[in-house]
């Protein structure tokens, strides 16, 4: 059976224009601005930019795309390729709570998945900034992006028992960040 995406990628596989080409890039691009949104704390502008250079190495590499996965999978594992290198090139200097941030909402959504009681946004987004990456990158893309923990390994280049134990340690981590960081904490900074 070939889905709506299937006919979509064979269109501008086959005829390489630029008709067929935005009908493919409206059909994914939302998905992928999601993802680069989440991993950048919901930078716009570094979101925009993630999005812009995965869809040129796409384009770039699309011979290389075996279908092996759905195509959204594969444009997502470049899109987070592309933060890897962001972090990367930054990972000289100190990072913003925006740049490491998740957006509150889909914190808030992650949390409660975790069964951890919801924080509130401004705790949330501290304590996830505070994730090592790959705890960050494993939780935003199960819990936020509705990956499967295979689907993830083959995004990281990890083991799908990796990507379980990550998520694990992520969400465990998380819980004590915030149970440190949580309303008893806030109350003696406010002292």
């Amino acid at each position: 059976m070939t889905t709506a995406n299937d006919s979509e990628l064979a269109a501008f596989t086959s005829r390489r224009d630029e008709s067929s080409f935005r009908t493919l890039y409206r059909a994914h691009t939302p998905a992928a601005y999601a993802l680069a949104m989440r991993l950048t704390g919901g930078s716009g502008t570094d979101s925009e930019e993630l999005v812009q250079e995965a869809w040129v190495r796409a384009v770039e590499t699309l011979d290389a795309f075996g279908r092996r996965s759905a195509f959204r999978t594969w444009l997502s594992g470049i899109v987070v390729n592309c933060y890897r290198e962001l972090v990367r090139q930054r990972s000289r200097g100190p990072r913003s709570l925006q740049e490491a941030g998740v957006e509150a909402a889909a914190e808030q959504r992650a949390l409660a998945s975790a069964g951890t009681p919801i924080a509130p946004p401004a705790d949330v987004e501290r304590a996830i900034a505070r994730l090592a990456d790959g705890y960050r990158e494993v939780l935003v893309l199960f819990d936020l992006n509705g990956y499967t923990h295979q689907e993830i390994g083959r995004l990281l280049g990890i083991s799908e028992g990796t990507s379980k134990s990550q998520l694990s340690r992520a969400r465990r981590r998380l819980r004590e960040l915030l149970l440190a960081d949580g309303p008893k904490a806030r109350q003696r900074e406010k002292r």
